[in-house]
């Protein structure tokens, strides 16, 4: 994604034909660049090949989840709609790990029923229920449990998963205490033990704390794990400050730790195979000006990216066209929603806009669409996919009479 002669353009599609041709706020994609990532992603862990799943919550287009399929990845899943999703683009269920920490029966019932790699328990409480299952079907479940590390992965707070205080998972005392139970049950095979501390990581440090927690449980409860399923939350770049996740020592780091443990790695990458695919065209509607600031106020807003409202998160806004007018005034760019959490970006020094010009918000691929909602009984937008310069509509823009 880059300028073409000023035009901003996906691969080898620029964005002036798209928007005369659709109407904004839409999310466009690259297939090449998500293609790059996952190939990037399979190389810096080649030496071990890991069992790749994607993380469907980041993004779960069905489309994209196809391609996904395609590249050879399984799915992450957190509910019965995301492990149905999955199913449908054709991804092996003995690829799908089913986790979240509120399973329902009926959603258990229903992974049982397809037979996926994994189900990875976060309550003893849940376990005792895929068991009760198990038993009706008189059926031998595989199952994972979920271990929180009481790791701080230096991220939001909103993010964070992998502390004592976070919902995820259970402690070291509860883990060997199920361990013991799951034992001697006829219909729970423990294959997997599970972890994951949070996502838009960018410091491999927190993963060195994560693996020596679970080489000190594995050492004490002396149990072959087939699994160990290590979670995602690798980050991606969004400032373009250059920092960046560094795979390499992030390897050597898993490769060490596979000395001791004869296991199968799993991995459950999100944002860091779809996150910088995307972008959010979207049109300057109004521009109301002040003396110390203009409020660039656009036809997005929250209902189509919540990441800037929820989490306080930060996406880059380029222009589509640039031009050599610069502004001095600080720009505020804002969505049109009764709400001042409707806010995507400040920025000092950018170029001097009209109303009507059309501003790219970047890096959406990840918790874009997938949180998108229909607040303020506002259509969710339309979604494209770019493969070269063909323009592929992979979900239609919500017609209002449809919401209402």
């Amino acid at each position: 994604m880059k300028y073409n002669k000023n035009i901003f353009t996906v691969d080898k599609c620029k964005l002036n034909k798209v928007v005369k041709k659709f109407e904004t706020p839409i999310f466009c994609y690259s297939e090449k660049k998500i293609t790059e990532n996952i190939i990037n992603f399979r190389n810096n862990f080649k030496s071990f090949s890991p069992v790749i799943c994607f993380s469907t919550k980041s993004n779960c287009n069905l489309e994209i989840l196809k391609l996904i399929k395609r590249n050879g990845l399984g799915a992450d899943v957190v509910s019965k709609g995301e492990l149905m999703i999955a199913l449908k683009a054709g991804i092996n269920s003995k690829k799908i790990v089913f986790s979240g920490v509120g399973k329902t029966r009926s959603e258990l019932i229903y992974a049982i029923e397809k037979n996926i790699l994994l189900i990875n328990s976060e309550s003893k409480s849940e376990i005792l229920e895929i068991e009760s299952i198990a038993k009706s079907k008189n059926k031998k479940v595989d199952i994972g449990i979920r271990l929180n590390p009481n790791t701080d992965a230096k991220t939001l707070k909103q993010i964070s998963t992998g502390k004592k205080e976070n919902k995820f998972g259970i402690n070291e005392k509860t883990f060997i205490e199920v361990l013991e139970y799951i034992k001697s049950s006829k219909f729970l095979n423990l294959k997997c033990l599970s972890v994951h501390i949070g996502s838009q990581i960018l410091d491999h440090k927190p993963y060195q704390k994560m693996l020596n927690v679970l080489q000190k449980l594995i050492k004490k409860i002396d149990y072959n794990f087939e699994y160990i399923d290590l979670g995602g939350g690798m980050g991606i770049d969004y400032n373009k400050d250059n920092k960046k996740f560094n795979y390499k020592k992030y390897n050597q780091m898993i490769k060490k730790f596979l000395k001791k443990n004869k296991t199968k790695i799993i991995f459950e990458p999100g944002r860091s195979i779809i996150g910088d695919t995307a972008i959010l065209i979207s049109k300057v509607i109004y521009i109301k000006e002040n003396s110390k600031k203009d409020f660039i106020i656009v036809d997005a807003a929250m209902n189509d990216l919540m990441r800037p409202a929820l989490y306080g998160a930060k996406h880059r806004i380029v222009p589509l066209k640039k031009t050599n007018k610069k502004t001095k005034k600080t720009y505020d760019f804002v969505g049109p929603i009764c709400e001042t959490t409707d806010k995507f970006l400040t920025t000092n020094k950018f170029q001097k806009l009209n109303e009507k010009d059309y501003i790219i918000i970047c890096d959406v691929g990840a918790y874009g669409s997938s949180l998108s909602s229909n607040y303020n009984i506002r259509p969710k937008p339309a979604e494209i996919l770019i493969r070269g310069s063909k323009i592929n509509v992979i979900k239609k823009r919500q017609k209002l009479k449809d919401i209402i």
